[in-house]
């Protein structure tokens, strides 16, 4: 594609103004200079929706800072993770045994008295605080806290939970998952 000479000479003028605001957005100088170059690589790929007449500059710092808020939003989610630490501990469950886990848990809340089965939605599913569900209830805090308390209790008999281990994956999963590492109580 050739570009008009007059849109190459006003998008060369504008290279110092783009270097300049790259650097202050960037703080670095070589990753300025990658900036410009792939703002003027979109903005030649885009040149069609320029529109003559305009302020070329402010167009392309437009793209420039675009380009950088992108990258800045996509840099945020990622890790380095040079050595595979991070990789290495990242693992999903089986998604079959979650669904069947779930299941069970509905149907044990189902069989509590409603009075706990509220104090733990409330508190548990809500992420209310105990003052904000005693409110939502019409009863004292320590209503609250007690109903959840039994619900818990009730919960964790119905489930068979005897620790925390419990209401992770099994334990030869939890084995796989450490690599082997992990201690069994005897």
């Amino acid at each position: 594609m050739r570009l008009d000479p007059a849109l190459q000479d006003a998008m060369l003028k504008a290279v110092p103004e783009l270097r300049a605001f790259a650097v202050a957005l960037c703080h670095q100088h070589d990753r300025a200079d990658d900036l410009v170059q792939e703002a003027l690589l979109h903005a030649i790929d885009r040149i069609e929706t320029f529109t003559p007449g305009t302020n070329m500059t402010a167009w392309l710092l437009t793209i420039l800072r675009n380009h950088f808020c992108n990258e800045f939003r996509k840099r945020r989610r990622e890790v380095i993770d040079s050595d595979g630490y991070y990789v290495g501990t990242m693992t999903s469950q089986p998604e079959q045994e979650g669904h069947i886990q779930l299941a069970e848990f509905r149907r044990a809340l189902a069989k509590l008295p409603d009075e706990q089965r509220e104090a733990l939605t409330l508190i548990g599913g809500a992420g209310l605080s105990y003052e904000e569900a005693a409110a939502i209830c019409r009863c004292p805090v320590g209503t609250v806290k007690s109903r959840a308390n039994r619900g818990r209790a009730r919960l964790a008999e119905l489930l068979a939970i005897d620790s925390v281990q419990d209401l992770g994956p099994d334990r030869a999963i939890q084995a796989a998952l450490s690599g082997g590492h992990l201690r069994w109580a005897a």
